[in-house]
């Protein structure tokens, strides 16, 4: 039976919140809510429009366990904010970044336009030591400004050890940054346990919002150490005193929004996750993991699919397989065309259950990926 929250059309099945999710049924009437109160009202209810910008920075506040709503800037996406941190830190030639070779291109491309200032991008192979936090580690040395790492891997699902990466970095005075779009909204996630001095994720993911707004966290003497790099009216201390002569820098991560806030994109957004917290990050990532789980499962036990997501002590909402006679693109156009919502990721077929995903819906998805044949 369909969650109330998602009544998607009966013969669709979807898999794929790794990549852009559905909305729920209540962020779907915000947004005519709001378009209708435009149309009729224009701007006439702004000051309401403020309130819901100070409450989603409390939602986000929250679903991060970040200890000040101050500490969070509304973003247009992951890579806005991970480009804040590239082009913001005061670089000398010599210093090097740790990452990974299995980031997505917004984790790997702003590090990597840093060479001509000489500042080396390293990626450790995560496979090639007992752990890849180990790997990581083996990559560090005296020169080492900042690691960076993606909480979950997109292709893979590897989930990685957090709090251990943040212990190594606090110890070495290491800045530590988290792209962290694999896990908010699937799975509990927490900034302070994790010691992170810069997190950030888009919201179109696994928290049911639009494309065009995301969360960027910075402790305070992390943003304080970034040069800003864009500058306008919402950045001010006092943001709504337009003769503001002189001006001051905003005390808080708000400093890293120069304009005019994506209103529409925040009643989405803060809609979406509405419906997060109030089902709790505890039961989400419990469910989430069940059907990560069940899927494992029933890949292993069908003759004619492989299970390319490996075994790892943290667990993830991502599982990647393939089949063992046919081509990626024959099964991941088979599946389209069967209304399976999917990516073709990771040398395989990425499934990305949410928590409301039926067992039945897995069920169904994995028989008509198994019953292709030549």
């Amino acid at each position: 039976m369909r969650h109330p929250e998602f009544p998607l059309i009966d013969d669709l099945i979807y898999l794929n919140h790794a990549a852009v999710a559905p909305w729920p049924k209540r962020t779907s009437a915000a947004v005519i809510q709001f378009a209708e109160q435009n149309c009729r009202y224009g701007s006439h209810y702004y000051l309401d429009w403020l309130k819901k910008e100070t409450e989603i920075r409390g939602q986000l506040q929250a679903l991060i366990n970040a200890p000040s709503a101050d500490d969070i800037a509304l973003v247009k996406n992951t890579s806005e904010a991970l480009s804040f941190v590239a082009y913001g830190l005061p670089w000398q030639a010599g210093d090097n970044i740790v990452s990974s070779n299995e980031e997505f291109p917004s984790n790997r491309l702003p590090w990597q336009s840093l060479a001509e200032r000489g500042v080396e991008f390293r990626q450790a192979d995560l496979s090639s030591a007992a752990t890849p936090e180990d790997a990581l580690f083996a990559l560090v040395d005296s020169h080492t400004r900042l690691l960076t790492i993606s909480s979950i891997q997109f292709a893979s699902g590897l989930r990685m050890d957090l709090e251990r990466i943040g212990e190594f970095c606090q110890q070495r005075g290491i800045l530590f940054c988290i792209d962290a779009i694999q896990s908010l909204g699937a799975v509990q996630f927490d900034v302070q346990a994790y010691h992170a001095d810069f997190v950030m994720a888009d919201g179109h993911k696994w928290m049911f919002g639009p494309e065009g707004l995301g969360v960027f966290y910075t402790t305070p003497a992390a943003r304080d150490q970034l040069k800003l790099t864009q500058y306008g009216w919402h950045m001010m201390k006092d943001t709504h005193n337009y003769e503001n002569r002189p001006w001051e820098i905003h005390p808080g991560a708000r400093r890293f929004e120069c304009g005019s806030p994506n209103m529409l994109g925040i009643h989405a957004l803060s809609a979406s996750l509405s419906l997060l917290l109030e089902t709790g990050m505890a039961t989400v990532e419990k469910l989430v993991l069940e059907r990560s789980d069940y899927l494992k499962n029933a890949i292993a036990e069908h003759e004619q699919l492989v299970l390319l997501s490996g075994p790892s002590p943290l667990k993830s909402g991502i599982v990647t397989f393939k089949h063992k006679s046919l081509s990626n693109d024959a099964l991941y156009r088979h599946l389209q065309q069967h209304r399976v919502v999917c990516a073709p990721r990771g040398g395989g077929i990425r499934f990305s259950p949410h928590f409301y995903n039926t067992f039945e819906e897995i069920d169904r998805a994995l028989a008509l990926a198994a019953a292709l044949s030549i």
